[in-house]
């Protein structure tokens, strides 16, 4: 029983580092760190920043931060959010579904001369794998999380994948 018990934890604490070193190499495979991160644990309160979803329209429907706007990926019109965020000043978090197309939109942000801009390492992923919380487009609390594709949605290890 001990044996069987050992057993199992072994298995959850290696799906857990291997599922972080696959993200890891694929950071660091995808992204410049031209813009910096920001990690979930670091994140304490969400109210004290603008949070900017670089998602598609649908991916943010199902799933997203607490009062994050929806700015999107190639739906991004940079005169939009010039109107919608004139401090320039102003702590801003950018995430997609593990953080390379928000890294995209954070260089556009700094090159529009927006001061403090980090990408959400991880990204929505990364962020209900460490239990945070979630909410649909009724912004109601969701355990449901738009996985982009099955491929990017083994990096998810939490909640309920939706494609």
């Amino acid at each position: 029983m001990r044996f069987l018990f050992a057993l199992v934890i072994l298995l959850c604490y290696n799906a857990v580092v291997l599922g972080q070193s696959k993200l890891d190499k694929t950071l660091k495979r995808f992204n410049s760190e031209s813009v910096p991160y920001i990690y979930p644990k670091n994140i304490s309160d969400t109210t004290t920043v603008i949070l900017l979803d670089t998602r598609k329209k649908e991916e943010y429907d199902i799933s997203h931060l607490k009062n994050a706007i929806w700015v999107g990926d190639k739906a991004f019109e940079a005169n939009l959010v010039l109107e919608q965020i004139l401090d320039k000043e102003k702590s801003i978090i950018v995430y997609c579904s593990i953080g390379v197309r928000s890294e995209d939109i954070g260089e556009k942000l700094l090159a529009l001369g927006y001061k403090d801009v980090k990408n959400l390492y991880g990204g929505i992923f990364q962020w209900k794998n460490k239990n945070g919380a979630i909410y649909n487009n009724k912004e109601q609390p969701t355990d449901s999380v738009h996985a982009f594709s099955k491929h990017w949605g083994k990096l998810l290890l939490k909640g309920v994948k939706v494609y």
